[in-house]
């Protein structure tokens, strides 16, 4: 499933957005709570993040071209940041209306009704978020991982508001309904932080995970009993696409078939064992003295080279 296929459960998580800003507001004018307005406030944030992730999935779907030879993968990186920094704007919008009401209280009304609605938009957010997060970690989507997090937030804030809600209702103290929406508001700012800080990861070039590096060493190892090594090991994550590239150093009497073969070989069993990665490989000679001079991150200075 490519990135064009992918844009229909952006389309679901918008379709779940409007739904369930609608619910949830119904739920705050029927009950005046301000946890009620505050997870109403969350799912606008969802909207707006479904419709960025549309957006952005749509530019990840474009092929390489002149300009971006690498393809566009990264755009969903864009995405997630955006999502992240809404749902902080979100938490202090929250947070605000939270405090005033704590300073001044007001009774809730209809509260069995106001929690009947809000109940039935957490269930509409609870199965969007797990079909999300399922399609998401299985096609290496952080846009929809990072929207199924979002739903599965609202998913708990929600939660958290319908206890506050419940307990005013049973014990008639009205701060503790601002008091559950200021808590949920610093909960929401740990998941906008957490999305940003893995959107900047994307865009800062970062590695692929510890368990798809251990899958492709398991690989080289195989391949270092027939006699080859292998070093400069490099690779990335760029939204649903990585990228790794290694020096692999053969017998110097090879022929140039035999090496094109050998990493034909590695390279499909990387592929093998990290679906959707681009692979690269720089065959050297095992007899050559220059090839063992590149083993860093970095390429060596040509001052390196000439001794």
């Amino acid at each position: 499933m490519d990135n064009r296929s992918l844009t229909r459960f952006a389309w679901l998580s918008i379709a779940a957005a409007v739904l369930t800003i609608v619910l949830k507001t119904i739920a705050y004018l029927l009950t005046g709570s301000v946890g009620l307005l505050s997870d109403a406030v969350e799912s606008l944030v969802n909207l707006v993040g479904g419709i960025m992730a549309l957006a952005m999935l749509t530019v990840a779907a474009r092929p390489a071209d002149d300009n971006h030879s690498y393809g566009h993968s990264k755009a969903e990186y864009f995405s997630a940041g955006v999502e992240g920094g809404l749902i902080l704007i979100a938490a202090i919008a929250i947070a605000v209306a939270a405090i005033r009401r704590l300073l001044a209280p007001q009774p809730l009304e209809q509260v069995g009704l106001g929690l009947a609605v809000s109940v039935a938009a957490s269930l509409v957010n609870l199965g969007v978020a797990l079909v999300l997060l399922r399609v998401g970690k299985r096609h290496r989507s952080i846009t929809l991982e990072a929207n199924a997090h979002h739903l599965l937030t609202d998913v708990w804030t929600s939660a958290g508001v319908l206890v506050g809600v419940g307990a005013v209702a049973l014990t008639g103290f009205e701060r503790l309904d601002p008091i559950v929406a200021i808590v949920v508001a610093g909960n929401i700012v740990f998941t906008g932080l957490r999305i940003v800080r893995r959107s900047i990861s994307g865009l800062m070039d970062a590695s692929l995970s510890a368990s798809e590096l251990s899958a492709i060493r398991q690989v080289l190892e195989s391949y270092e009993r027939e006699g080859a090594h292998f070093h400069a090991l490099r690779t990335r994550q760029a939204g649903a696409r990585g990228f790794v590239s290694m020096h692999v150093l053969v017998p110097g009497d090879w022929t140039v078939h035999q090496g094109h073969q050998f990493v034909d070989r590695i390279e499909h069993d990387v592929r093998r064992v990290v679906p959707n990665v681009h692979v690269t490989t720089h065959l050297e000679s095992l007899d050559d003295p220059a090839s063992w001079t590149d083993q860093g991150i970095e390429d060596p200075r040509p001052s390196d080279l000439n001794g």
